[in-house]
Order: structure tokens, then C-alpha cells, then sequence
């Protein structure tokens, strides 16, 4: 089994992956990443026609904006608490 493989099993088996995207869902709402994003979308589905936009379209045209505009900090302390779990974790 590959690392990542192994590192992606302990925190499911843990639990932490899901805390970790509870905790991530938090900073992204409070920071306003969340609110941005659906304006981005509102204004591509005012742009194109309601009847023109599918479900699909809008998650292919906002998700590389929404992954570039994760904040930093955000970023580094999703890092940093990965870091902390793995060093916690005998066998890793």
C-alpha cells in the first residue's frame, strides 16, 4: 500500500478526516470563501439563462476558482493539523 493510501486509511479509521473537513467547512464559511463562491454562481447562471446552465456546468466552471481562492492561512493550518495527526501516528 502506498503512503498516501495509508495516511488517507488512518484518517478514516480515526475519524479525523471528518472532523478535518468539519473544521475546514467552518473556516471556509467564516472567512466568506463560501458566500463568494455562490455569488460567482449566481452571476453565471444571470449571465447564461437559468435554462441554460446545468448542475454540471456550474461545478466544472466554479471549481477552479473556488480551489484558487482558498485563503493561505487556511491552507497552512489544514497543513499544519495533517502534520500534527501524522506525527501522532505510530507506523507512519
Amino acid at each position: 500500500m502506498r503512503m498516501k493510501e495509508k495516511i488517507n486509511q488512518k484518517l478514516i479509521e480515526t475519524g479525523e478526516k471528518e472532523r478535518l473537513k468539519e473544521l475546514l467547512r467552518t473556516q471556509l464559511i467564516e472567512c466568506g470563501w463560501r458566500d463568494e463562491l455562490k455569488v460567482h454562481a449566481k452571476e453565471i447562471v444571470k449571465e447564461r439563462g437559468i435554462e441554460n446552465v446545468t448542475v454540471d456546468n456550474l461545478i466544472a466552471e466554479v471549481t477552479p476558482k473556488a480551489r484558487a481562492s482558498v485563503p493561505d492561512a487556511v491552507k497552512k493550518d489544514l497543513l499544519q493539523r495533517i502534520r500534527t495527526f501524522l506525527s501522532q501516528q505510530p507506523g507512519l
